[in-house]
């Protein structure tokens, strides 16, 4: 995959002058903070690997649509699946690249003094967010567009059909993904002009996780209309005005020549739409471009306030609670560290979600095995989602601080690395699998379920601990020593399988005590063993702040031939 992208972009590119062209890849390969990474690190293979995943999910679809063909009546329902995964994915891409556009102090001071416009440093950015943009959606829809032409397309007009279908949906999930994408420019560029940098760094991060959480709200909030009657309903009017989803789910219909004619509008407001937001972002960046360079350089950034009362919590003892602190603060103003876990709790989120919708239109139900197994995966990506964001630094510049600073044993920094996996992985999925277990019935199987959720997360920390010899956010990360592909999906595969089994017994268990205290007394079990191999590894263990590859040595296969001795260095008693 990696090889692919980057052949495509060399072919592109090819013909480009060349200061747009070097820009154009110093800034894709800034979509991921370099100043977080391994000086080893290979940036486009950890870009292709997540691509790859992407690719593998399509792929899968589309096999599932063919070998499960569905009916002509749920056309829309399945149209509107996909775009509603485009509009999730582009938004969750856009939260990632939330700043990378505009321009920042390093990009001023850098390029300024250089013989290039502004134009066309304007020019490289938007060409590196739409090249990260495209592979997504090309990535997501690759096996899913085929799948649907065939199923969708075929039965309508044969192979002119399935080749209408097929056009029809790939401009129609562009233009969903620029919709999306000009929307965000349109509306941090309105913020970046009328607000001062230090205001604007200040919005820009509470504007960053509100479209986050709007991003998943509407994806998995948002109801199905999937027949004629549903769309043209009064009672829904107001839903299909305000979803871009049902536009441009009509504009790939108008495209496909199948749209009633009394929908025809909601095309209509596709169009609209796309060309306000075009012209909206256009509009805005070349401000901010013209005129918010030099601001950019002579206004301060965000700086710690110094008046007013400050109060921190005690967690603890002074180290574990300056660590803690140290956690709490790097999650709270890191945008880099916001987004990183904003993917991870994507998948948390989502879930809740479902199950909020799910408990807003029916009525107290038992618990069963899905929702168990909901919140085992809530659980696990929240708290393997903190370990992972664990490893990238806040500065690598401040490292030394740390390592100058290390009097106390390594199993101290264990111990605080603990307290933060609890506080800010463990407690806050507890609460929420609580507060959604409020519609379950009955109470006792409910407080038995949250108990032995509490000790599924104490396990899990307990196993992000195995060799985790570092202190939070202050290690540089290697991107490409894992591959992140197998670990995708060797994760999903263990965890679906060890949900499943842990769901089933557990189920079983509320009907028999003695099989809930042995399933207790094994939570308890494998917590005790995990901490004590814990605690005694890092006895010995010593602290460390930069990732390093494998050192690989290489063997060439050369063998050494001694030349052949020369007759006048042979002794006399030899020569002839």
């Amino acid at each position: 995959m990696r090889k692919l992208i980057q052949t495509l972009l060399d072919h592109i590119g090819a013909r480009l002058p060349l200061p747009f062209r070097v820009m154009h890849q110093q800034f894709l390969l800034r979509v991921v903070d370099l100043e977080a990474l391994s000086i080893e690190a290979d940036i486009p293979s950890f870009l292709g690997q997540f691509a790859g995943i992407l690719m593998m999910l399509s792929f899968v679809h589309g096999l599932g649509v063919l070998w499960f063909p569905p009916p002509p009546s749920q056309t829309w329902q399945y149209e509107q699946a996909r775009v509603s995964d485009v509009l999730l994915v582009i938004g969750l891409c856009s939260v990632l690249m939330w700043d990378t556009t505009f321009p920042d102090k390093r990009d001023v001071m850098v390029l300024a003094p250089l013989p290039v416009f502004p134009r066309t440093i304007l020019m490289a950015k938007l060409a590196a967010s739409a090249t990260v943009l495209g592979i997504a959606v090309i990535a997501l829809n690759c096996g899913s567009s085929l799948g649907l032409s065939v199923v969708f397309g075929a039965p309508a007009g044969g192979l002119l059909g399935m080749l209408r279908f097929f056009l029809a949906y790939w401009f129609t999930m562009f233009a969903a993904a620029a919709f999306l994408y000009g929307a965000v420019l349109t509306i941090q560029g309105c913020a970046v002009l009328f607000l001062s940098r230090r205001m604007f760094l200040r919005v820009s991060a509470i504007l960053q996780l509100a479209a986050f959480g709007v991003f998943l709200g509407v994806r998995f909030l948002q109801p199905s209309l999937t027949t004629h009657a549903e769309m043209t309903a009064p009672a829904n009017h107001w839903l299909v005005v305000a979803s871009p989803t049902f536009w441009f789910v009509a504009l790939l219909n108008q495209l496909n020549d199948s749209s009633p004619s009394d929908l025809l509008w909601l095309a209509h407001r596709a169009w609209i739409s796309l060309g306000i937001v075009a012209a909206g972002a256009l509009t805005s960046l070349l401000l901010c471009y013209m005129r918010n360079m030099k601001k950019t350089v002579e206004d301060p950034d965000l700086e710690p306030g110094t008046g007013g009362r400050h109060w921190i919590p005690r967690l603890g003892g002074s180290l574990q609670n300056a660590i803690v602190i140290f956690c709490l603060r790097s999650i709270a103003r890191s945008r880099q560290h916001r987004v990183a876990l904003a993917l991870y709790w994507s998948v948390v989120f989502a879930v809740a979600l479902s199950w909020i919708r799910r408990e807003i239109s029916n009525p107290p139900e038992p618990i069963a095995l899905d929702f168990i197994m909901s919140s085992f995966v809530m659980m696990s990506f929240a708290v393997l989602g903190l370990r992972g964001i664990f490893a990238l630094p806040v500065s690598l510049q401040a490292n030394w601080m740390l390592r100058v600073t290390q009097l106390q044993p390594t199993g101290q920094y264990v111990a605080a690395t603990r307290r933060c996996l609890l506080l800010f992985g463990v407690v806050p999925i507890w609460t929420m699998v609580a507060a959604l277990s409020l519609h379950l019935r009955p109470w006792p199987q409910t407080a038995q379920h949250l108990a032995f959720l509490a000790l599924f997360g104490a396990v899990l920390v307990e196993l992000c601990l195995v060799r985790f010899d570092k202190v939070p956010f202050t290690c540089s990360y290697l991107p490409g020593k894992t591959n992140i592909q197998a670990i995708f999906w060797g994760f999903a595969f263990i965890l679906l399988a060890l949900g499943l089994l842990l769901g089933t017994f557990e189920v079983d268990a509320f009907e028999n005590p003695l099989n809930y205290a042995l399933m207790m007394l094994c939570a308890f079990a494998a917590i005790t063993a995990l901490r004590t191999i814990n605690s005694l590894h890092a006895r010995s263990a010593v602290l460390y702040f930069e990732e390093q590859p494998p050192e690989v040595l290489t063997r060439l296969g050369l063998i050494f031939v001694p030349p052949a001795p020369k007759i006048s260095d042979l002794p006399k008693s030899s020569q002839p």
